[in-house]
């Protein structure tokens, strides 16, 4: 993530389990109206839940497993096959559970794994949940999230340390742009390449931000200080796809 002196993307990102380690990627192809392929396609239901695969539905981010409460989650890295939808899972380096979750044995391996490894977070069994097309995202809309890197230094500049900028879990990182200055584009059409986009709402942002993507480590106050220092918790937006395109790292960011 390197600065240019046009704004450009300078990184992208899917999460394909909900509170799981991000998975960078170079380029992908978009569609209208949908997220990233395979973004948030799994969550992990904490204990007994309400979502119905045979009949989908946007829950709050509190029916599963989440950094926002379950920081323990940051510590582990994952890999996703998107062929035969295996999830590796390792800590430290080193490979702790591995199964299809596209597979109900494969799922159980997953469950098993995590009914250990997060069992001071759970309400009961854990249970790995999915359904065609749907995305377990934070806002109802299928979209992707965007978040601009000077804004990032902006704030680690006004806190006085450094900030990851993967605490803020976004599909998009832009650099080149000035700080702040994405939330001029709300309601507004964005060229992310050839890729064109409808920015709809601001990201407000949880405690999940607090929790250090490398350790696991809950060291911050994120909300708090937005609030305290902007008067608002914002950063970050979202936009909806509107075309299909290759969206790709390097690419030219346009209003």
């Amino acid at each position: 993530m390197t600065s240019t002196a046009q704004p450009r993307i300078a990184a992208i990102y899917r999460y394909p389990v909900k509170g799981l380690s991000p998975e960078p990627m170079s380029s992908v192809r978009v569609t209208p109206g949908q997220t990233l392929p395979f973004d948030r396609a799994y969550a992990i239901e904490n204990g007994p839940g309400r979502f119905d695969p045979t009949a989908p539905r946007h829950l709050p981010k509190i029916n599963f497993l989440m950094l926002m409460r379950d920081e323990r989650l940051a510590t582990l890295t994952t890999a996703f096959d998107e062929v035969d939808h295996a999830l590796t899972i390792c800590r430290d380096g080193k490979q702790v559970a591995k199964g299809a979750l596209s597979d109900r044995i494969g799922r159980q391996l997953i469950e098993q794994f995590l009914a250990a490894y997060m069992k001071d977070s759970l309400r009961g069994p854990p249970k790995i949940v999915s359904a065609p097309g749907h995305s377990f995202s934070d806002v109802a809309a299928k979209c992707i999230h965007i978040v601009n890197l000077n804004t990032v230094r902006d704030l680690a500049r006004i806190l006085g340390r450094e900030l990851d900028p993967l605490r803020f879990r976004a599909n998009v990182y832009i650099e080149g742009l000035a700080p702040w200055s994405e939330f001029d584009w709300l309601d507004q059409n964005v060229q992310l390449g050839n890729v064109s986009a409808n920015v709809f709402a601001r990201t407000k942002r949880c405690e999940a931000t607090n929790v250090d993507p490398a350790t696991g480590t809950r060291d911050a106050a994120i909300p708090a200080a937005l609030l305290r220092t902007k008067g608002h918790a914002d950063l970050g937006i979202y936009a909806e796809i509107v075309n299909v395109a290759e969206l790709r790292v390097g690419d030219e960011v346009k209003t």
